[in-house]
């Protein structure tokens, strides 16, 4: 059988097309999105697949962020190797906070680009324009764009055109629900019109970010993904799905939030600009989650003061845990020079932020809802068939393993 080799790894060639799901902020188990869908009669197909299929909960990559997580997938590889970690680093060479959505920041292959120089016919759609880049890079015949900006796509840069009159839908705002469905609308399309071997989607996590598993928004979104995924299987396409990251509120009953300015703190501790605490949340979609996220990372001038600080973020309500550049190198699996010298995260019910002064909260509409830490680091993985039991010897699923379940288990 043919197969393809990757960042180490041996990929067996798609027998029929396989599309892989990115579910952005599906956070799994019995009080999460998808099973309270299914639990409630929303999702129709996917209650018809359980007892045919392979449904797990796993562990995404650290930090439990959005392009950490879909670049995790895509590498099969965690981001020591990828060296993504986070939307937003402090870049030591430009000596400022930069956004990393290039794809010159990217150190590993895509699965897609060996597949593609192999031979294979390839669709990459992704929700918001800032993992396009990243995602398709050094492809050159993939069909590859965005929602976001669906109108611009043509032939020369995106291997596709006409996608609104394809899919006949607007253009969707990126502030909504349509974001994601044009996703699935556009798949459905393309796979009636031409034989690919594989297609990867990735939603947007608005839909998380505003409203918690089984209010009617959050089960209208999931109704409709369950519709689409009925079309596609009926194609004749494999379904798999995971996701890269889980999400958890961050609000009191009451309306309060449980916040920790973490700069403002240092700054009273040890003195103003002592600590620089970058939020790798941070990206342009600020409605999302109004830069507060539940992992950070921390640059100091002096480094002999790092066990100091260390130990004094320990004492802090809300935050879960605090490592040295090394150690978060050793359990997180790092890349070491773009980390800082001092990683935090916070528990499932706080957020982090930088100053009080640097967060516009009156664009968040609805109670709080973030992620990065370990809190929401469960993730889906389902396949639409049942695989052999051995891949339980694989421990802990990761959501990067979905593409080994998919092609190389029967």
């Amino acid at each position: 059988m043919k197969s393809v080799n990757v960042n180490g790894k041996t990929y067996s060639w798609p027998t029929k097309t396989t599309i892989v799901i990115c579910l952005d902020g599906s956070e799994p188990g019995p009080k999460g999105y998808i099973d309270t869908a299914i639990s409630m009669g929303l999702m129709p197909f996917m209650k018809s697949m359980i007892s045919k299929s392979t449904y797990e909960i796993g562990k995404c990559a650290m930090p439990s962020f959005t392009n950490v997580n879909n670049m995790s997938i895509v590498t099969g590889t965690t981001p020591d190797v990828h060296g993504i970690c986070g939307n937003f680093f402090f870049d030591p060479e430009l000596g400022k906070e930069t956004l990393m959505n290039d794809d010159s920041f990217l150190r590993a292959s895509t699965i897609f680009e060996a597949f593609e120089k192999a031979g294979a016919k390839i669709a990459v759609i992704t929700a918001k324009d800032k993992l396009k880049k990243l995602l398709g890079k050094n492809l050159k015949e993939a069909i590859c764009f965005s929602s976001e900006k669906a109108d611009q796509a043509n032939l020369k840069d995106n291997r596709i055109e006409n996608v609104l009159e394809l899919t006949k839908k607007p253009l969707p705002e990126v502030y909504s629900s349509d974001l994601s469905e044009f996703i699935f609308a556009a798949a459905v399309e393309i796979v009636k019109k031409q034989k690919l071997d594989l297609i990867y989607l990735s939603t947007t996590d608005y839909i998380q970010h505003k409203c918690a598993p089984g209010s009617k928004m959050a089960n209208d979104f999931y109704h409709m993904i369950d519709g689409y995924l009925q079309k596609l299987y009926d194609q004749g396409c494999e379904i798999c799905f995971t996701a890269d990251h889980g999400m958890k509120g961050k609000t009191n009953e009451d309306g309060s939030l449980n916040l920790i300015y973490l700069q403002d703190e240092l700054d009273k501790k040890f003195g103003k600009d002592f600590c620089n605490v970058i939020c790798t949340i941070t990206d342009p979609y600020v409605v999302h989650h109004g830069s507060f996220g539940s992992f950070v990372t921390i640059y100091l001038e002096d480094k002999n003061k790092i066990s100091e600080v260390v130990k004094y973020i320990k004492t802090i309500k809300g935050i879960d845990i605090v490592l040295s550049n090394d150690e978060s190198v050793k359990k997180f699996n790092q890349p070491k020079d773009r980390i800082g010298d001092i990683v935090v995260t916070s528990d499932e019910n706080f957020a982090i932020g930088k100053k009080e002064s640097d967060h516009d909260l009156t664009k968040l509409k609805e109670p709080l809802r973030t992620h990065g830490g370990m809190g929401e680091s469960d993730i889906p993985i389902f396949l639409s068939k049942k695989i052999d039991q051995s891949y339980k010897s694989k421990g802990v699923l990761r959501n990067f393993d979905i593409f080994d379940l998919a092609l190389n288990y029967g």
